[in-house]
């Protein structure tokens, strides 16, 4: 009888490498959230190796010890590739393959691999691919030498593999076509936005480390349906839905893609447009998961990307999320934001507070109204009815008597 293939066989098996230059790098932590990352990809990660150095070695990485102590670890524990914690240059990626002859991966690849498998709108996958074009233009020599290698698995998958072979001209031929087709989303973007400036409605940007609940609070308050997983990068497309607060106010929100440490510079390129949404939002939604233990770090990875995004000058209000899991709530503090708030998107705890602050900064943007319409203007009080906030409202003989909140730019007009 003919022996029963072990599917596990087919299972990528990976040793997580990296080298640590300071006491600072908290490389453990970087190298928890690799393991997940890989994970998300696909893969298993069944042993780590650090290297302390005072500087990564230019040409390959780890030092030659190092190189051959991680050769005996490939052979002994049958990994199928190896995945390095910081981005690595093409003679790395080169010399580091050859010397340890199997497939090596760096958390670049890994990324691009995970946003790959997760792009579902036109404009993400356009992203994608310009992001993985992007960094592999840079390396075609290195994977040239290495593609008989790589097989199937991470760092091979979506858009970017069928233009891997493709001399440089036609990659670069092929990012002009993706930058002049994100422009055209671009604009497109730009014209749904002033619709909405039109209208008076203002917007929050939800942003946050991945992974810190951003769909899940997206989903809990609009029913928005999104994917929610306990998983890296599992929305990878911006969603924008309407948000119905207890004045009968609306405020729009937007949830973007999860910030990481280490996010490849490629990536904040491609991504911009999407990131954009926080830049032209009113309020900046900060999740951050309170229950995680690198919750100091990952708030400033977020602040971080905001400023390289050159995203300032935003009423920042911090959701600390998931404190179901929380055993010392009193210690949460954010110092950069206006507002703070202790939530949990998966038990509904803390929401309505939430919509209280959303509630409360609306009403500072809009200015106190007080004037008696004539019955003829009667049209201008359904105007304050659905831009504004209408506290009240009385029919007396010369006209209709209004007190109301409304948007600064709709004042000057009422008053007239």
């Amino acid at each position: 009888m003919a022996e029963l293939f072990d599917m596990k066989e087919l299972e990528e098996r990976v040793i997580l490498v990296a080298v640590s230059t300071s006491d600072e790098d908290d490389t453990e932590a970087s190298l928890d959230e690799l393991e997940e990352l890989a994970d998300t990809a696909g893969a298993t990660a069944i042993g780590r190796l650090v290297q302390n150095r005072e500087k990564i070695h230019p040409g390959t990485y780890l030092g030659s010890g190092k190189i051959g102590e991680l050769r005996e670890m490939v052979w002994e524990m049958g990994a199928t590739g190896v995945i390095c914690d910081d981005e690595l240059s093409p003679a790395q990626l080169r010399n580091l393959e050859s010397a340890l002859d199997t497939k090596v991966m760096d958390r670049t690849m890994v990324i691009l691999d995970i946003f790959a498998a997760h792009a579902t709108t036109s404009e993400g996958k356009i992203q994608v691919e310009l992001a993985q074009l992007r960094y592999r233009a840079a390396r075609l020599v290195g994977l040239r030498s290495s593609l008989s290698r790589l097989g199937g698995g991470i760092g091979t998958r979506g858009p970017g593999e069928k233009k891997l072979e493709m001399d440089r001209r036609l990659i670069h031929e092929r990012i002009g076509q993706l930058k002049s087709e994100l422009e055209d989303v671009k604009r497109h973007r730009e014209v749904t936005r002033k619709q909405r400036d039109r209208k008076y409605t203002l917007s929050a940007a939800i942003v946050g480390y991945t992974n810190a609940g951003k769909s899940t609070l997206l989903n809990t308050l609009t029913g928005a349906g999104i994917l929610a997983q306990d998983k890296l990068f599992a929305t990878l497309d911006p969603t924008t839905r309407g948000l119905k607060l207890a004045s009968g106010q609306e405020i729009l929100l937007t949830d973007t893609v999860g910030f990481i440490r280490k996010l490849p510079h490629h990536l904040i390129e491609a991504f911009k447009s999407t990131l954009e949404e926080a830049r032209y939002s009113d309020i900046v939604l900060h999740v951050v998961d309170a229950s995680n233990p690198q919750m100091d770090t990952q708030m400033y990875v977020v602040y971080d990307t905001l400023r390289q995004l050159e995203i300032g000058d935003k009423t920042v209000v911090t959701v600390f999320n998931k404190m179901d899991q929380v055993e010392h709530p009193e210690t949460l503090k954010d110092l950069h934001s206006d507002y703070q708030v202790q939530i949990s998107a998966k038990t509904g705890a803390g929401l309505d507070e939430l919509k209280d602050i959303l509630e409360m900064i609306l009403r500072n943007r809009k200015i106190y109204l007080e004037k008696v319409f004539s019955y003829q203007e009667a049209g201008r009080i359904q105007t304050i009815r659905k831009y504004g906030q209408l506290l009240k409202e009385e029919y007396r003989e010369d006209g209709i008597y209004v007190e109301a909140y409304v948007p600064t730019e709709l004042y000057a007009g009422l008053m007239r």
